[in-house]
């Protein structure tokens, strides 16, 4: 990182993303707590809750990223939201700069569900996720089974298939779980590249007390192109999911390139 230009506005912003933080934890306490007990009381059946619970949790998480504008720490650079609220029955595949990637891609998909780290359950301010979202600790056919349903109810299923945050420097690694879910289930990748300003200090093992050194986070999302799985149908599973994650893994890997170069991502 460049050294810090402005020492009064950089520990400003660090003190605000850790009210943030602070903020976030609260909120979802009170989601647990007031909001989707009742909510289960009356919303049935229990794909009809975790419809609406879900949107419930976008609008928040929408009204979450608001804030964090407000306060001068974050921008979200999405272009035209209107196009991702319409999407439905896509495999959301994107790189995972940062800790906040899945709050900002959740705050602009109402019917968002995603895979999410066994973890979590064991955190009771967290535990609102785990109720949501698909938990990563399911064998692979009880995860490909729950991630067809969802798809088949139009949601999107949002997976980061480096599974952990994308490392500063280094060669990027892509798990193959969601070339398999879409060869199965024959449902389109949809890659999303995450750019903007360095996330510093909501990187993978960044010190908690840092911020990006000359400016606020900027998220920058941009949809590429989508990739079908059928074209890969005349392969056997394990050779299509190999050339199916490597044309993923060269989607995201070519948008970090074009960024880098300074070249507008092109996107949908």
């Amino acid at each position: 990182m460049p050294p810090i230009s402005n020492y009064p506005l950089y520990i400003y912003r660090v003190i605000m993303k850790w009210l943030s933080f602070l903020v976030f934890g609260l909120a979802t306490l009170l989601l647990v707590l007031l909001v989707f007990p009742p909510m289960t009381l009356f919303l049935h059946p229990r794909e009809c809750f975790l419809k609406y619970a879900r949107m419930v949790v976008s609008f928040c998480f929408s009204g979450f990223v608001a804030m964090m504008h407000a306060i001068g720490i974050v921008t979200l650079d999405a272009g035209d939201r209107e196009v991702w609220r319409h999407i439905s029955s896509k495999i959301l595949v994107a790189n995972h700069p940062s800790l906040l990637d899945v709050v900002m891609l959740i705050s602009l998909i109402p019917n968002a569900d995603c895979i999410v780290n066994n973890s979590l359950r064991y955190n009771i301010v967290r535990s609102v996720i785990t109720r949501l979202y698909i938990l990563n600790s399911l064998n692979f056919e009880e995860l490909t089974s729950a991630c067809i349903e969802s798809l088949n109810r139009g949601n999107v299923i949002i997976i980061f298939p480096e599974g952990t945050r994308t490392p500063r420097g280094g060669e990027i690694r892509l798990k193959r779980g969601a070339a398999r879910i879409s060869l199965l289930s024959g449902r389109n990748i949809l890659p999303v590249h995450i750019g903007g300003t360095d996330k510093w200090g909501l990187g993978k093992r960044d010190p908690w007390a840092a911020f990006n050194h000359r400016d606020r986070y900027v998220y920058r999302i941009r949809m590429l192109d989508e990739i079908p799985p059928g074209r890969y149908a005349g392969l056997g599973l394990p050779r299509a999911v190999r050339h199916l994650t490597q044309e993923i893994l060269e989607a995201l890997t070519d948008a970090d390139m074009e960024v880098a170069a300074g070249i507008p991502v092109n996107s949908q």
